[in-house]
């Protein structure tokens, strides 16, 4: 089955309040928002899409590792590990 897009979300948890998490997603919800970049769909629930408005993914292929990185202008503080925030 081909997946309908990335989903990006935001639970509660983490040390800072706030974790990031991702999964590929095969179904889009009617109430989630959908952006489109080429031909990527980033898939975001109702809750999670306010604490993420403005944020910037970016996947980063270095020495020390390869992964998504978030930029969360939204994030007062952010933890060590980079995927825990608070609002």
């Amino acid at each position: 089955m081909q997946p309908a897009g990335l989903r990006i979300y935001v639970r509660r948890g983490g040390c800072q309040g706030y974790q990031y998490g991702m999964a590929l997603e095969s179904t889009i919800a009617e109430d989630d928002t959908v952006i489109e970049q080429g031909d990527l769909k980033i898939i975001m629930d109702s809750q999670s899409a306010p604490l993420l408005q403005g944020a910037e993914v970016e996947y980063l292929d270095s020495v020390q590792g390869s992964g998504f990185s978030i930029k969360n202008p939204r994030a007062k503080t952010m933890c060590g590990c980079g995927s825990s925030f608070s609002a």
